[in-house]
């Protein structure tokens, strides 16, 4: 695997654009002081995933961007690209040739290319880790390294471990110690689970036997208020056919007392064709007329008051009628809730079963993990997934749980309603049966 090409931009003194290409041969790069060199191997360190701000010969990261000079303004970010040639096939044979790229701006935004592809920095130190090719490998020397090397053991012994290719397995065995020190958090972390689950199970128990006291309640209830609205019915009806019947009674008294009226009318057309015949009796028979006349005006203000009350008790069974559909309107409504609650009620013991065959899942998972220890040593990492997916359905099952109680708060909420409401009913038609009554 050879390094072929090294494009930077923006990056400490490379203001403009510069490619570098190594071609056959090419294994350093001098020049005097102050020109540059120690930047490109900054620029190499960094685009292979330098973290350490002291490693590039910086204070903070924002400075290996270029800052400017008295004629130039300071660059927004800085952008450094590898281009490497898999001629021993070191990497995955799909690559023929390899880049890797690394962007950062003054906002603290930083990118990793592979292949022009956005990626992580995990992503291109696992393509690298078996070539010996990394941010803090020997394979890539600055002057002042080969002093380090000569002079300290440890660099040395670090330099024979990347030749030796062991390197690599110490940092897999430190990523592996990693996972599997968070396994075994995750598996306490899976008993506490389990712990909370059986606490709360017993809270559940109490709900669903609160539930079924719930439901023999409101069956009862409803047996009480259809049994009631039916009574009011048929007190209802009864009152009206009352109502009926004395309003036809003031109608046959209205027919009589207009057959009075013509009556008394016929009888005075007589009395004036008499009157010219019989003048000695004029006084008597005038005073006879002034009495029908007075018969008269009394009839017509009976009438009038019979006309109002028929008004009235027309006006009291349209009111009747009104608030009989209202009470059927009324029963009805409250029997759709009671459908409704029913129905919740039913989806609510339908999770409390699938929460106790999920428990039962859980602790049979458990149970294999604990004696599969070894085996979930070697798969650490597939665990943490599986046990990071059943918390995130444990937290789903019980918000839905959450949301099923505070459901179940509103639907109580809405009967107490109900039942004042249909309180406040009858207290209206009371006042109207006294009134009627009245």
């Amino acid at each position: 695997m050879l390094l072929t090409r090294l494009d930077i931009k923006g990056f400490k003194s490379f203001g403009d654009r510069v490619r570098l290409d190594f071609d056959e041969g090419i294994t350093g790069v001098v020049g005097p002081n102050g020109c540059g060199k120690s930047n490109i191997i900054d620029a190499i360190r960094w685009v292979l995933g330098e973290k350490s701000v002291k490693n590039l010969r910086s204070d903070k990261m924002s400075n290996i961007i270029f800052n400017g000079t008295a004629k130039r303004k300071a660059g927004q970010y800085a952008e450094v690209s590898l281009t490497f040639k898999n001629n021993k096939g070191l990497l995955p044979p799909e690559y023929t040739e390899v880049s890797i790229g690394r962007k950062y701006n003054r906002k603290g935004q930083s990118e990793y290319l592979l292949n022009d592809i956005p990626c992580r920095r995990r992503d291109i130190s696992n393509l690298f880790l078996d070539t010996g090719i990394g941010s803090n490998s020997y394979a890539i020397i600055e002057l002042k390294m080969v002093d380090s090397i000569l002079n300290d053991h440890h660099a040395r012994q670090t330099m024979f471990e990347e030749a030796a290719g062991i390197a690599k397995f110490k940092i897999r065995k430190k990523e592996t110690l990693f996972k599997l020190k968070g396994t075994q958090e995750d598996l306490e972390r899976v008993e506490d689970l389990l712990h909370e689950i059986t606490k709360n199970m017993k809270s559940l128990e109490r709900q669903a036997k609160q539930a079924i006291r719930y439901k023999n309640s409101m069956e009862v209830y409803q047996g009480y208020s259809i049994a009631l609205a039916k009574r009011h019915i048929r007190k209802d009806s009864s009152e009206f056919a009352e109502l009926n019947d004395k309003l036809q009674a003031e109608l046959t008294e209205k027919k009589n007392l207009h057959e009075q009226v013509t009556q008394s009318d016929v009888g005075l057309d007589e009395m004036k064709l008499q009157a010219t015949e019989k003048e000695t009796v004029l006084n008597g028979k005038r005073k006879q007329l002034s009495q029908c006349f007075h018969q008269t005006r009394q009839a017509e203000s009976e009438q009038k008051i019979q006309q109002e009350r028929y008004k009235f008790l027309k006006d009291k069974r349209e009111n009747l009628e009104w608030q009989l559909s209202q009470d059927q309107k009324n029963i009805e409504e409250a029997e759709q809730d009671l459908k409704n609650i029913e129905a919740k009620k039913e989806n609510l013991i339908k999770l409390h079963a699938e929460a106790e065959y999920k428990l039962e899942t859980f602790q049979a998972e458990y149970e294999r993990q604990k004696e599969q220890t070894e085996i979930i040593k070697q798969e650490g990492d597939m665990l943490a997934v599986d046990v990071k997916k059943k918390q995130e359905e444990i937290f789903v099952f019980q918000k839905d749980l959450d949301i099923k109680r505070s459901k179940e708060s509103t639907l109580k909420q809405d009967l107490e309603q109900i039942a004042e409401d249909t309180a406040e009913h009858h207290e209206k038609l009371d006042i109207l049966n006294e009134k009627v009554l009245e």
